[in-house]
């Protein structure tokens, strides 16, 4: 499966942005889905997660009630809702699918990756 993030760009602190993160070549209900970020000279880490039927999501603590996973598998699409938005979000956002049955929060665990969606959040 071919996974393309889109959405990302320039926001202000306290800001909303949303990320679309469409698939092709698969269907994405039959994946776990999630978003990692990479900021500059940091480690790729691991924002939120959803599972099959989007019935349970899971999430870095960093963005737990600022961020939401969403998904609607009649389009084939994984969306990323980020809320109130600081600078210390700004990153490179990739969103990735797992053929596995858990509900990973390391890379290791996902097969798949998009080619990734620049947020820049101004102070």
């Amino acid at each position: 499966v071919q996974l393309q993030a889109s959405g990302g760009g320039l926001v202000q602190a306290g800001g909303s942005l949303r990320l679309s993160c469409a698939a092709s070549g698969g269907t994405l209900s039959n994946y776990v889905l999630a978003w990692f970020r990479q900021a500059p000279g940091k480690e790729r880490e691991f924002v939120g997660g959803i599972s099959w039927t989007g019935s349970y999501t899971w999430y870095a603590d960093d963005v737990k009630g600022r961020f939401t996973v969403s998904r609607d598998n009649a389009n084939n699409t994984v969306y990323l809702e980020m809320n109130v938005l600081e600078p210390e979000d700004t990153a490179v956002y990739y969103c990735a699918a797992s053929r596995g049955s858990n509900f990973y929060t390391v890379m290791a665990g996902y097969d798949y990756w998009g080619q990734g969606t620049l947020v820049t959040v101004s102070s």
